[in-house]
């Protein structure tokens, strides 16, 4: 279930297509939208990211002008100003991420292989693709499907939606019977990126036939602000 977490951690993704037959060979602006593709937010920009899921909620704020293991604080949690406890807990669990390892990455999983063009307007270009095994651990890859939403005037992925196909089980007692994750980005405007906007996750499934895994998650980034630190 690796790539499950991935996708619950998420913040992003995109994807290489071929113009309307030609597979396989992806179209120059795509390429040149997954060559400046970020998951996160570019260097040096601030912002507050609102986490929602399974009744409870926690507002952070990541201050691009301060140094790195000191980016993050926690602004509200369910509601609330954080407690001396809740402030601690928060900075501990920051700590122990900070030092895990690193993920696939979502856009080297993209099968470019398999792209094709799903439909396309002046402005946009549509984009679908199956997805590789981050590892060798990685049992659900194979059972989603990558949607790229390409906007053409700035070259710049706008959405990205990971889907999967139909019901799988992913490993021994485990059913799943939908998951999709959609992130959306705002495009760029004057001196402003690309920037993430959303991320929205919903899992329905069961484990061992009585244990629910039914999960809804959404992530908000909001008050950008330019900090001027690389």
């Amino acid at each position: 279930m690796r790539f499950f977490l991935l996708l619950c951690a998420l913040t992003g993704l995109a994807g290489a297509a071929p113009p309307p037959g030609v597979p396989g060979r992806p179209a120059p602006e795509l390429m040149e939208a997954l060559k400046h593709f970020r998951t996160d937010a570019p260097h040096g920009w601030s912002f507050t990211q609102t986490t929602a899921a399974e009744g409870k909620s926690t507002v952070e704020r990541c201050d691009a002008a301060k140094p790195e293991f000191d980016r993050w604080s926690l602004l509200r949690k369910d509601g609330h100003a954080p407690t001396a406890e809740e402030t601690k807990d928060y900075a501990e669990a920051r700590s122990r991420r900070s030092r895990g390892g690193t993920a696939p990455k979502l856009i080297e999983q993209l099968n470019l292989a398999t792209l094709e063009v799903v439909s396309e307007t002046a402005e946009r270009t549509t984009y679908r693709c199956g997805l590789k095994p981050g590892d060798s651990g990685d049992t659900v890859a194979g059972f989603l499907r990558a949607t790229i939403v390409l906007h053409k005037p700035t070259r710049c992925i706008e959405s990205l939606e990971l889907g999967s196909t139909g019901g799988f089980s992913p490993t021994f007692g485990v059913k799943i019977a939908e998951m999709n994750t959609v992130m959306t980005y705002h495009l760029p405007a004057g001196d402003r990126p690309s920037l993430p906007q959303k991320v929205s996750t919903r899992v329905r499934g069961r484990a061992f036939l009585f244990k629910s895994l039914d999960a809804d998650m959404a992530v908000t980034f909001s008050d950008y602000a330019w900090a001027g630190r690389k």
